[in-house]
């Protein structure tokens, strides 16, 4: 159980801290009115278009920073991950193909949040695309051999059984 805090806690503070960063980062959008139309998609799902400063969501530095300050967001993007992969293992240990569905879940969340950095007209956006898409390919295969691992032994244990009956 140590261990499982340790690692919590110690990932927990790094993805604080770079989503801290992050948000720094991104907070110079209020400073390019110019990107205004294309980088606060928050603002202007809940508000509709931007015409000050004073109507960015905070939610939109994020964006802003993926698109354009990447290092902070990848940092985030892989503590979080990691702390979805660490937790998802903890709660489903004992049902592998629970957690391999987990696993084919999250991969299909990060496929699609790399179709919205497919587009991006940013080399520091393209970055975010490489580490969504090579995240879902990770997630992707450890599910599958995951799934195809518990179902091996599934059906192990199944033959076991009715030879053991045969006897």
């Amino acid at each position: 159980m140590f261990r499982f805090i340790f690692q919590f806690g110690a990932v927990s503070v790094v993805f604080l801290f770079s989503a801290i960063a992050a948000w720094y980062e991104g907070s110079a959008l209020l400073d390019h009115p110019s990107e205004w139309k294309n980088t606060t998609p928050f603002t202007q799902l809940f508000y509709g278009p931007v015409q000050s400063d004073v109507d960015i969501l905070q939610w939109d530095f994020f964006i802003y920073a993926a698109k354009y300050q990447t290092t902070y967001p990848m940092i985030m993007l892989i503590s979080g991950l990691y702390l979805l992969l660490f937790c998802g293992y903890y709660i489903f240990k004992r049902v592998k193909k629970w957690y391999a569905y987990y696993l084919f879940w999250l991969s299909g969340s990060l496929f699609l949040l790399c179709y919205f950095h497919f587009d991006s007209s940013t080399g520091e956006g393209y970055k975010m695309f490489v580490l969504l898409a090579t995240c879902a390919s990770f997630c992707f295969l450890s599910g599958l051999i995951t799934y195809l691992t518990a179902s091996l032994k599934a059906k192990r244990m199944t033959s076991k059984k009715i030879v053991d009956l045969g006897e």
